[in-house]
């Protein structure tokens, strides 16, 4: 299986087919930082779990970060394996 080949995982009767891994990355990466500050911010109208929603702040603040390392990787990855441009000009 190459690089660019779709991955299958079997969950009893179904698959789950994930095709264009660095686009499915990048979106799980945006819904997880939306869910640590949706819920960090929950979290800090109770002087008590304010704590706790300061430590989903820092983590969705790293997470941020990781979108142009997904995006990075994507564009040396396809530039190294086919010699070409990636063959989209958005940002995922």
């Amino acid at each position: 299986m190459g690089p660019t080949a779709p991955l299958t995982f079997t969950i009893g009767h179904e698959e789950l087919v994930v095709r264009r891994r660095y686009e499915v990355l990048s979106i799980v990466n945006d819904i997880l930082v939306a869910l640590w500050f949706v819920v960090g911010s929950v979290l800090f109208f109770s002087e008590s779990t304010t704590y706790a929603g300061t430590w989903l702040f820092l983590v969705g603040s790293v997470e941020l970060m990781v979108r142009p390392v997904i995006r990075l990787t994507r564009r040396v990855h396809l530039r190294r394996i086919s010699g070409r441009p990636p063959e989209a000009d958005h940002d995922f």
